[in-house]
């Protein structure tokens, strides 16, 4: 799906909600399976806070859907909404992330966005490396790489998201991915 049918499709969602409640779960449901993977691969939550976190998520998109200025994407304000519920509950609970819950499939499409792949990581122990890899990134970028590979956010996108101007957006990609290929090469991975 194109990026203008996404957002067509938003603004009807939208539209419908604000008119009537029950359209609402129009909304949960396209954006439901999405944000629980984006927040999973954010955060260390369990399955059953991910489910707490986005109904508390839904809740805030509900009670502020009047006020969303759509001069900015639908996708990126949900994003933006959700992100800062992760944040709000990781300050709450006092914890860092412990490890990113990243499957076999979505480690491979990070790594062939971010690095030129001469070896085959079908083996676990080269998909443990590469865990690693990612894992040891600082937060930072390791989110803006998640936005930019696995979400397929545009800069602006995630400008909006992280509230950063473009420059620390592009900056921030291009460190992360230079700190991924240079561990990469330093354990004979690339």
């Amino acid at each position: 799906m194109t990026v203008s049918n996404g957002g067509d499709a938003d603004k009807k969602l939208v539209a419908a909600a604000k008119i009537n409640p029950d359209a609402f779960a129009g909304i949960v449901d396209r954006y439901w399976n999405r944000l629980f993977g984006f927040v999973r691969r954010i955060s260390y939550f369990s399955q059953e806070d991910i489910e707490d976190i986005l109904q508390e998520v839904f809740v805030k998109v509900y009670r502020y859907l009047n006020g969303y200025d759509d001069s900015m994407a639908f996708s990126t304000w949900i994003y933006q909404i959700t992100r800062n519920t992760v944040i709000d509950q990781i300050r709450k609970r006092k914890a860092r992330p412990i490890s990113i819950q990243l499957e076999t499939e979505e480690l491979l499409q990070m790594l062939r966005c971010g690095l030129d792949i001469k070896k085959e990581l079908e083996t676990s122990d080269l998909l443990e490396k590469v865990k690693k890899i990612i894992f040891g990134l600082p937060a930072n970028y390791r989110e803006v790489l998640i936005l930019r590979f696995l979400e397929e956010k545009d800069y602006g996108e995630i400008m909006d998201i992280l509230e950063l101007p473009k420059g620390t957006v592009a900056s921030l990609i291009n460190r992360g991915r230079k700190m991924m290929l240079e561990e990469a090469k330093k354990q004979k991975i690339v």
